[in-house]
């Protein structure tokens, strides 16, 4: 290799043999190794002033083998391009390295913290614009979905101060009258006139949309909107409550459940997952079903039902008569907004009967359940007391339970004292409102200070405190599933996860009270509400209302209290009548002839839908006290 060659760095030689300059002459070097005129080829003016390299190679050359000034050296344009593509590739590096080393730091800072990034407008389409509410297994109850709605927007004509519509207003509203049978034409007419921006109707099915782009009104559109339905119709109507639009035109809960869900239906990161409310849309129907059959046959002015889990609290049905839809409450249905089963109060009657004789039980004050208790008219604080049906002079418990006697219980209630009584009451809840996931809870009518002696009587038989169905339903769960109480509630509770609650009875008192109650269904005054082979057992109350301070005579409040199956306790059934008449259906108007049968046929249709079937095999053992209502051993 020539010493030119390696003057400018060149390990191969042959790397420029025979490259013919831009003069036309010959290579750098021959096949010989010597050189052939480098002096023409190399610019000195562009490669030696600006290339140090080459300068000191240039310096170790003989004189006569230096290059001269020339024209551009290709030499010197190649090694400039090897160098500017080997920054280039060095910055490439450095730009794949650092945006690997920022995509590693947030991976891992996303690790650390547990999250993802923030939601996206993509990924808040997926989810509804309001979470779902469901029953137990999953049936809807309330969901949102896209739908039409008759909107008047002015502004669609330009807004230049000119009227909004093609046609007269009142001609426009005679059209849409057409579309819309029910629609108000004149409300309409006006609202068109005013000018303004409104909803002239929700709901707008798609081929009543078609009809009405055929009028030929860009003012009058049909813009979609999200809204809220409700697929069961009237169905726990009371329990879920409805929606309304706030200033923003979102929709948020008026009252029932909506309103107390409303912050987890509402929420982006939650509303994916729909709501499990503790209610079986099957037992409700059939709750909702047997209440207005029952009440139609007595000609009530209302209806109240529970069915209640008495290991859980869990609310199964709940229903008050006369109901409303959700979709779309008429003027005529806002008085019926009011929840029956836990607002609106009431003195219930003998129904409270068994929670005074569980607790004479407890304290000890009852302790032989064949002791004769004097059956006597009660002379008490100038008032006169006394069985509606008299039985006979003297009477024991389980008598007195299946007969409803006022009278000894009334004198069971004063040998357990007031204090003692006033004590359960208030560990059974009866002094406030009930505890429930609902807005509408009605504050029971408490006596105030020392209970007196005609109090403490009154109450023992369900007069002179007035509570709603619902606090009733809790205390008789207390009573039978072993003497625990707990609230109820509307939300699912997961196996395992149930409210312990506090025991308020004794285990062996709640043994004794499946025995009394059910020997009034077998023997007394609840006999109608025996579903066979499911085991009922129960008590009846009817009660005299009081209105503007008196009892009117005429008004009743009938009752059906029960449990079933009593060998094994699981649910709580309360059916109450507001002012049930004699008909045709129903020979008398007190509890045993019009709320207890509502009972007995709700238990026959529901029971198996909740695992309880028929079994006449299986009963609690009622043989130690059996004798006591038959008069034989």
């Amino acid at each position: 290799m020539s010493v030119t060659a390696r003057a400018v760095g060149l390990a191969q030689p042959g790397l420029f043999d025979r490259l013919p300059d831009l003069s036309g002459k010959t290579s750098l070097t021959d096949k010989t190794g010597k050189t052939d005129g480098l002096a023409p080829i190399i610019n000195r003016d562009v490669a030696g002033a600006s290339n140090p390299f080459l300068q000191r190679a240039d310096a170790r050359l003989p004189a006569a083998a230096r290059p001269q000034a020339g024209r551009v050296n290709l030499m010197e344009m190649r090694l400039r391009l090897l160098l500017c593509a080997q920054k280039r590739i060095i910055w490439l590096i450095l730009i794949f390295a650092a945006l690997a080393l920022v995509a590693m730091v947030q991976i891992a800072w996303f690790g650390i913290e547990g999250r993802g990034p923030a939601r996206g407008p993509v990924s808040a389409d997926l989810v509804p614009p309001r979470g779902e509410i469901t029953d137990r297994n999953g049936a809807p109850l309330a969901r949102g979905y896209p739908a039409l709605s008759l909107y008047f927007y002015p502004e669609a004509m330009g807004g230049d101060g000119g009227t909004p519509l093609v046609r007269s207003a009142a001609e426009i509203a005679r059209e849409l009258k057409a579309i819309f049978p029910d629609l108000d034409e004149s409300k309409t007419a006006r609202q068109l006139a005013d000018g303004k921006p409104t909803f002239l109707r929700r709901r707008v099915l798609p081929e009543d949309a078609n009809k009405v782009w055929s009028l030929g009104e860009p003012a009058v559109q049909t813009p979609e909107f999200p809204d809220r339905h409700y697929p069961q119709g009237k169905l726990a109507a009371h329990v879920l409550g409805r929606v309304i639009e706030d200033e923003r035109g979102v929709s948020i809960g008026a009252f029932g459940m909506e309103k107390t869900l409303n912050a987890r239906l509402s929420d982006e990161k939650l509303r994916a997952a729909p709501v499990a409310l503790s209610i079986d849309v099957r037992v409700q129907g059939a709750l909702e079903d047997e209440m207005g059959r029952g009440m139609k046959a007595v000609q009530a002015n209302g209806a109240a039902g529970i069915v209640l889990d008495v290991d859980t609290g869990e609310v199964l049905a709940m229903a008050s008569l006369p109901d409303f839809d959700p979709n779309r409450i008429s003027p005529q249905d806002k008085d019926n907004t009011n929840n029956r089963a836990t607002y609106v109060t009431g003195e219930l009657g003998s129904v409270f009967k068994p929670l005074t004789v569980a607790a004479a039980l407890d304290a000890g004050v009852v302790n032989d359940l064949s002791q004769s208790w004097d059956a006597s008219p009660v002379k008490v604080a100038k008032r006169s007391f006394k069985d509606h049906d008299e039985k006979g002079a003297r009477l024991n418990i389980p008598q007195t339970l299946a007969y409803s006697s006022n009278t000894v219980t009334m004198r069971v209630a004063d040998a357990l004292g007031g204090e003692q009584l006033r004590r359960v009451m208030l560990e059974l809840g009866m002094d406030h409102a009930p505890e429930i996931e609902l807005q509408a809870r009605g504050q029971p009518y408490w006596p105030r200070g020392k209970w007196s002696k005609l109090t403490t009587m009154t109450v023992g038989y369900g007069h002179g405190l007035s509570v709603t169905p619902l606090h009733l339903a809790n205390a008789y769960a207390a009573m039978v599933n072993g003497g625990i109480f707990r609230q109820a509630t509307l939300l699912k509770v997961e196996p395992g996860k149930a409210n312990p609650g506090k025991r308020v009875f004794k285990a062996s008192t709640s043994h004794r009270m499946r025995q009394l109650l059910r020997m009034v269904a077998i023997y007394g005054t609840g006999r109608k509400a025996d579903a066979d082979g499911f085991r009922v057992g129960g008590k009846t109350g009817s009660a005299e209302k009081l209105v503007d301070g008196r009892y009117v005579k005429s008004k009743l409040i009938t009752t059906f209290a029960s449990a079933f199956p009593m060998d094994r306790p699981r649910y709580v059934v309360v059916v109450t009548l507001d002012e049930p008449k004699i008909t045709q259906a129903t020979p008398g108007r007190t509890a045993a002839y019009n709320a207890a049968p509502i009972v007995g046929n709700l238990i026959r249709r529901a029971g198996p839908m909740l695992g309880v079937r028929p079994d006449n095999t299986r009963d609690v053992d009622i043989s130690d006290l059996r004798y006591l209502v038959e008069g034989r051993k």
